[in-house]
């Protein structure tokens, strides 16, 4: 893993194109206690493990939006870049929370998010990964990804706050009420949080199979179905495979879904497109089904999806 020079910040935000990291694999380890840093700026940053992701990020990340900060102690840009975001984290009064991320001590988070080099920033909004930036980059140009992060979750009902401290006389915190979900979503969704993707499978089936109609069980199944895929799945092994040989077709959709996973979402649509262009036979209508089945993941609606499909016709005709 390198660091990564500085590049002016670019922000282009979009809830679709990742995938629900609510059934991300934790490697089971003790949470470390608060840095120093991390304690004086209260309950607004936080330090996050493989183990504890789930509860400290995807969990709260439906309520305020949630910065990543994958860091490591030997990297000098994450030095310069850090306190900025810890300071606009303070600054925002609890709409943001930033959550640090030590690369060394968990690979399993660098990997899912496919993190080559430090330091990287992304966000988590309503479960969904969404890139940001790398590199240390000026407080103007991350002030303003944080504000169009901010209207970004505004337009997606987004809009809590984390408490830092009792609430004042007379005052008390808003709760944020979830809407109930369909009986079979939320036992697709109860069996994810345990990490048992079969049943959360069979319930989005089922679900499809009662109401043809159900696009969230559609969408639902297709995810499902992709962490099932890439699970068990080492992704340096995978990548090097991948990259060894370019005509293996089962190499090529394995990288492909583990970029979907990980929010590189034009990656993964360009590896099968070129897939399908340099292949004949039942390879090439193997890289063109798998690729159809990631529209469905990230969704038809999302404008990836539809250059996609462009550029599909094209490598076919």
């Amino acid at each position: 893993m390198t660091q990564h020079p500085p590049d002016p910040a670019r922000p282009s935000i979009s809830l679709r194109g990742a995938v629900d990291l609510g059934a991300l694999a934790a490697a089971r380890r003790p949470a470390p206690p608060p840095t120093a840093d991390s304690a004086a700026a209260g309950d607004l940053v936080i330090d996050v493990t493989d183990e504890t992701f789930v509860a400290e990020v995807v969990h709260r990340s439906n309520t305020v939006p949630v910065v990543l900060d994958f860091w490591a102690t030997w990297c000098g840009p994450c030095r310069q870049l850090s306190p900025i975001l810890e300071s606009l984290a303070v600054e925002y009064g609890g709409r943001v929370l930033l959550a640090r991320v030590d690369v060394d001590a968990n690979p399993q988070l660098s990997a899912a998010f496919a993190v080559q080099s430090i330091p990287s920033v992304f966000a988590v909004l309503k479960g969904q990964p969404v890139p940001l930036f790398q590199g240390a980059q000026p407080e103007p140009a991350v002030r303003q990804v944080f504000d169009e992060l901010l209207r970004v979750a505004e337009a997606n009902g987004v809009t809590g706050t984390i408490g830092t401290g009792p609430a004042e006389e007379g005052v008390e915190a808003a709760e944020v009420v979830e809407p109930a979900l369909p009986p079979l979503h939320q036992e697709a969704y109860d069996a994810i949080e345990r990490d048992d993707l079969e049943a959360a499978s069979a319930a989005y089936e089922k679900a499809y199979r009662d109401d043809p109609g159900d696009e969230l069980a559609r969408l639902g199944l297709a995810q499902v179905l992709l962490l099932q895929r890439t699970r068990d799945v080492d992704p340096v092994a995978a990548r090097a495979a991948a990259a060894a040989a370019p005509s293996d077709v089962a190499a090529q959709v394995l990288v492909a879904d583990l970029d979907v996973l990980g929010g590189h979402v034009e990656d993964a649509f360009d590896r099968l497109v070129a897939t399908v262009r340099s292949t004949t036979g039942a390879d090439r209508d193997r890289a063109r089904e798998h690729l159809v089945e990631l529209f469905d993941v990230v969704g038809g609606d999302d404008p990836r999806v539809s250059r996609a499909r462009v550029a599909l016709a094209n490598a076919l005709f």
